[in-house]
């Protein structure tokens, strides 16, 4: 069959001439036994054990046209599933992505989101690649990505293990994502409060550290399994904001986290303490160790576990609300 060209639209060509454009841009995993093709992929698996996770964009409340572009979105979804696997402690090694798109869309958006796929593999978790999907067709555009990963005979770190006395540690950002969207939604819409395109460039240009960090993320992955290999006691991926996921480790583990607020923000890029705070989407990786520990990788050390319950700042209780919550966004209620 004759490959389409890239500015045909999805409902112009067909399923399996859009594939066969699709596939030769996909990273391949160095894990694969049996890759696109078949009714399934077969992946190997040493250590008789595998880390599965899975996450879903759609467009209006995880993203916007106007602001992101189709590779921004396949940066973007693998990167939020890579995340997820390395706050397991473990390797990633294969993504599955299913797009429903409308029947306009043009088949070169999905040749971008391919290789957005492709560089964030190859950037952020090598050996990493796409062993299958599904396409089909809906009146919004939405990407759903689901991840594997090897524990290379580790056990996984869980929420659940932080321990009294251990340092509380994070390694990348902390509000950056967050300061990103705000300064979008602040300077690139409309009269109407509409993301606006026109205005996006400038606005990019203007603050291109934190509107990346929002739109691109890097999560530092390879952190995950040293974090592991250096006996991290609990850990999770910072995807809907420090103060939330934190709470939800000392819930888990049944202690109270006490966070310095003088290591939080990054006052030089705009990021306050109450930002880096309750902002999310910054993909960090959240864990706790042994009060002796030295801290792997990019690990910081923000704050220590106390007895207790909950979260606290500089020793006092914070109860403000935030972070991520895609109902409540969609609702207009977060914030």
């Amino acid at each position: 069959m004759s490959e389409r060209p890239a500015d045909a639209t999805l409902g112009a060509t067909s399923e399996r001439a859009t594939l066969a454009q699709i596939f030769p841009r996909l990273p391949q995993s160095s894990a694969t036994i049996v890759g696109p093709g078949d009714d399934a992929a077969v992946l190997a698996a040493p250590d008789a054990r595998y880390v599965v996770t899975t996450d879903m964009m759609v467009h209006g409340p995880d993203f916007r046209w106007a602001w992101s572009s189709p590779y921004d979105l396949g940066w973007k979804a693998a990167a939020t599933n890579l995340s997820d696997v390395a706050a397991m402690g473990a390797v990633p090694t294969a993504l599955v992505v299913a797009i429903a798109a409308p029947s306009s869309t043009p088949v070169g958006h999905l040749l971008a989101l391919a290789d957005g796929l492709r560089d964030a593999c190859s950037r952020l978790a090598p050996g990493c690649g796409v062993v299958g999907g599904d396409l089909s067709v809906s009146d919004t555009f939405t990407i759903a990505v689901t991840a594997f990963g090897d524990l290379q005979g580790r056990d996984p770190v869980l929420r659940s293990g932080a321990r009294v006395g251990d340092i509380v540690a994070v390694s990348g950002p902390l509000g950056l994502a967050a300061t990103g969207l705000r300064q979008l939604f602040e300077s690139a819409v409309d009269a109407e409060g509409e993301p606006d395109a026109s205005l996006f460039a400038g606005v990019l240009g203007a603050h291109p550290h934190t509107v990346t960090a929002q739109l691109r993320p890097h999560p530092p992955i390879a952190d995950g399994p040293l974090a592991a290999q250096a006996g991290a006691t609990a850990m999770l991926d910072l995807s809907d904001g420090l103060a939330l996921d934190a709470r939800r480790v000392a819930e888990a583990s049944g202690v109270a986290i006490d966070l310095d607020a003088s290591r939080l923000g990054a006052s030089g890029l705009g990021v306050d303490t109450r930002t880096a705070l309750t902002g999310g989407e910054d993909h960090s990786l959240f864990a706790t160790f042994g009060a002796q520990a030295s801290l792997p990788g990019g690990f910081r050390a923000i704050g220590r576990v106390v007895d207790g319950a909950g979260l606290l700042v500089d020793g006092r209780p914070f109860d403000e609300r935030g972070g991520w919550d895609p109902y409540l966004e969609w609702n207009g209620q977060a914030g």
